[in-house]
Parts: structure tokens; sequence; C-alpha cells
């Protein structure tokens, strides 16, 4: 039986689409498993006048067909949420939310617990915190605990403006900065993967692997984000958070445990020890790239420069391909190659490491390197390809796939990416989400790159439904290497 979770949950951006579409039936997956039971609150926050009756009816909307939904149960579940309309910038209206708060928490008795979410734009996160301590919100007895949405920052200069404000109010273990890639099943994966299989852990540094990929690949453009996006691009937006995070979990030392202190203090290891590049090196090894108008299965793809609200003369990355180095001595040398990118040929997230091929090849044609491929989404499995001896009396050698997939069905019936998040934060375990360290780093790192990119308006570009610009082939190649990934348009299974 599930261990209920008890809390008066505060969301702020309780009217906004993230609320509907992900923390609505995240928490209703908690719901239907037993970890809400009845002793929550949810109070959603945002400047629509709305009624506690109207957010019920846009919660039911948002979990009624869920797997497993009946209409009684979301209604059940819709029952325990309440709406205050709020300006986030008038503190009269934190005592109203006080006083609410303080209803349910008895109301519900689930003894003082609460967790702050901020869903809403990053620029108001500082004003929340700050009234959360001046009108004395967080309570005395239970946890208080912040969960902040992406992006955190611009650049390391207003990431760590921003987290100077909210750590004037919350100490870094009531932080919970959220990367929804670090509650995705196959990367909860990766340190099962490494750690608890021998033959893994015992070839899984620079003696025997020649190169690791991950990519991220998007086939959609920036649909109604193009404001967001051009302040953003793919590398902020991307590089910075997920990849790093990805980067960190297939690169770190064994934890000595599976705490969070014991896994966040291998991670840290990682981040200190990212190759800085000069300029110089960085724009040898980053590419970035916009994607142009083209014709996909028929229908007429616009250029990124063409979409509403993108400047005719945008140097918005919408493509970004790189070498990261990790100079630890277990990886040293090692080249980590990531790409992401809006509009590429399928939507597909995957990592390879790639082995270095035998020393002493007994066979009669070249052995080709083993790989590992970790498939992330939108199917969720691994595929290991070794050589395998040709059918026949020949030594010849074939390349042999053994491959595994969770089933579509279970896997739909496991908890999704928020749904893990937000079990985590009810339960206090930040083992998989961001501490300001890796922040801190992380943006110090993507700085030194976009700094490289300012002195140089050179913008490749490739045609939508393609994996990105030449460039980002000619940074493999020059080492010898090529993407392992290369699909074309046939749709077929990852």
């Amino acid at each position: 039986m599930a261990k209920e979770q008890a809390a008066v949950i505060i969301l702020f951006g309780g009217s906004g689409d993230l609320a509907r579409r992900k923390l609505y039936p995240a928490m209703f997956g908690l719901f239907q498993r037993g970890y809400l039971q009845k002793r929550f609150a949810v109070i959603g926050t945002a400047r629509r006048p709305w009624s506690d009756e109207h957010l019920r009816e846009i919660v039911v909307d948002a979990v009624k067909t869920m797997p497993g939904a009946t209409l009684e149960q979301a209604q059940s579940f819709a029952s325990h949420f309440y709406y205050q309309s709020h300006d986030v910038t008038d503190a009269d209206h934190y005592i109203t939310l006080k006083t609410l708060a303080a209803k349910l928490d008895d109301q519900y008795q689930v003894g003082g617990n609460r967790i702050y979410y901020m869903a809403m734009a990053p620029n108001f996160f500082a004003t929340i915190a700050e009234h959360l301590k001046s009108e004395a919100l967080l309570t005395d007895n239970g946890f208080n605990r912040l969960v902040i949405e992406k992006p955190f920052g611009h650049d390391y200069a207003s990431a760590k403006a921003l987290n100077d404000s909210i750590t004037a109010t919350f100490d870094e273990s009531q932080i919970y900065r959220i990367d929804h890639y670090l509650g995705k099943e196959m990367a909860q994966a990766i340190m099962a993967l490494r750690f608890a299989n021998p033959m893994i852990e015992n070839v899984w540094h620079k003696d025997f692997i020649q190169n690791i990929q991950i990519t991220l690949a998007e086939a959609v453009g920036v649909e109604e984000r193009a404001g967001y996006y051009e302040q953003s691009g793919a590398i902020r937006d991307m590089i910075q958070n997920h990849v790093m995070q990805l980067v960190a979990d297939l690169t770190m030392a064994k934890p000595d445990s599976l705490t969070s202190e014991a896994v966040h203090k291998v991670k840290g290891d990682v981040f200190d020890h990212l190759h800085v590049y000069t300029p110089e090196e960085a724009c040898d090894n980053f590419v970035r790239g916009q994607y142009t108008a083209a014709v996909i299965d028929g229908d007429a793809v616009t250029g990124y420069r063409d979409e509403t609200g993108v400047a005719k003369d945008s140097l918005t990355d919408t493509f970004v391909a790189g070498k990261i180095l990790v100079d630890t001595p277990d990886f040293e040398g090692v080249p980590i190659y990531v790409r992401t990118g809006k509009r590429l040929t399928r939507k597909s997230t995957q990592i390879t490491v790639v082995f270095k091929p035998a020393k002493d090849n007994l066979f009669n044609t070249s052995d080709e390197p083993d790989t590992l491929t970790i498939c992330v989404e939108p199917s969720e499995g691994f595929d290991l390809v070794l050589n395998g001896k040709k059918l026949g009396q020949s030594n010849d050698l074939i390349p042999e796939n053994l491959a595994f997939r969770h089933d579509p069905k279970l896997a739909k019936q496991a908890p999704e990416a928020y749904e893990r998040l937000i079990q985590d934060a009810l339960q206090g375990d930040q083992t998989n989400f961001t501490r300001w360290t890796e922040l801190a780093k992380t943006w110090q790192y993507v700085d030194s790159i976009l700094d490289a990119w300012q002195n140089n308006t050179t913008m490749p570009e490739y045609p939508a439904g393609t994996m990105g610009p030449k460039e980002s082939f000619d940074l493999l190649a020059r080492d010898g290497n090529e993407w392992h990934w290369q699909p074309t348009h046939v749709k077929m299974a990852d």
C-alpha cells in the first residue's frame, strides 16, 4: 500500500497550460496510486477571477480521460482543489493566501506541510519568494519546499541573481529545481545499467569507450513559442539543462549510495571537470544552425525566420551540436558528442556509447565497434550491437543486435516524469532535481560558448526534416567518427 503524503500544495500559475497538461495529470496519478489520498489540498492561484468550482471543472477535464480514470474518481480528486485570484505583487493577496492555507491545513490535517510550486514566468519567482517570507507564509511545523520550473536564468549572472533572491527565503535543502528529463524512465535507468551490471561497469571508462553520443531530436518547429525561443535558442533551452544532466549521469563516478547527497557529490565532480573551451575552441567544437523551409510528406513547412514572432535577421539557434569533454580520470579525452534541435527528421531522444574496436582482430573482415544505445523516447529500452560470426563456414563478421523495449502498454501504466518528480518533492528526495552548484557550472560553460558566438554571425542552415547542418556531421568526421543515429524520412520504429 502506498504511503500517503500529506501537504497543502500552493500552485502559482494554476490556470496555465503547464498545470493543465502536466501538473494536474501528474497529481491525479499520485491520487490513483494512493500517494495523495485524503490529507492533501491544492490551491491554484492566478490573476483570472475564477471560482473553486471553475478550477475543479478544469481539473476534471484535464484528468478524466487518463488510463483507469472514472468521472467519480476525477471529481473526488478535484474536490481537493481551491482557487484564489492572486496578484503576485500585492502583499494583501499573500495574507489572504496564508489564511486559506491555514484553514485547509486544519481541514485536511496536513501538519503544516507546504509545497510552493512556481509554474509561471521566471521573472515572478523572486517576487513570490520575497512575499512568502515577508508575509510569513512558511510554517513553523511541517516542511516548506519550493518547486521551480525552468528556465532558471538566461545566463550565469541572471541565474545567480535569481538564486540569491530565492535563497533569502528558502535554503538549498528546500529548493527543488525541476528538470523533467531526470524523471523519465530511461534517464533514471542509467545508474542501474552502469552500476548493477559488472560487464557494463568494468568497461565504462576511457580505456574501452571511443565516444558517447547524445541526441535530443524534435520534429516540431517553435510553434507558438517563438517569443520564448528567440530569447533562448536550443543551447539554453536544451543543452544547459537536459543534455548536461545526461552527461553527468553517463560520466559520474559510482556514488557511495543512492542517497541524494551521495549522487549529487559525484555529479558535482563531473561539472567541476567540464573542459571549458577558449573562444576559438568553442567555435571549433560547437555548431549552431537554423531550419529553413522545406516540403515534408507533401506539406510545406515554414523556415524559422518566417515563423510568427521571429526576426528576419534572427541569429537564434534552432539546432546545436557540440563536443563536450569531461576531464576526470575515467573520461579524460573521450569525446561526448551532443546534438539537439527543432524540425529534425524524427522525434527521438537516445544515447549511444561507442566502444573501441578489438585490438587484435582474428577474423577475415574488419570488426565494427560495439555500441550500446539507450532509447529514452518515444520508445524505451536498449540496443546492444555486437560482432557475431556470419552463418556458414566463413569467419566473416556481421553486427548482431540484441534489443529490448519496455512493453508499451506497461510503459503507459508507469508514472510519468512529472508524477515521479512531484512524488519525490513530497517525500523530500532531491536526487532527481538540480542543485545550484550544478546550475552555476553549466551556465558558466554555456556562457563561454555564447560569448564565442557573439563575434561570429555565421548561421549554418538546414532544411526542415533533416538532421541538422553539414557542419554537425563535419564535427565528428574531423575526429574520424560519425553520428550513430542517421534517420531518414521513412517512418520506422526507433
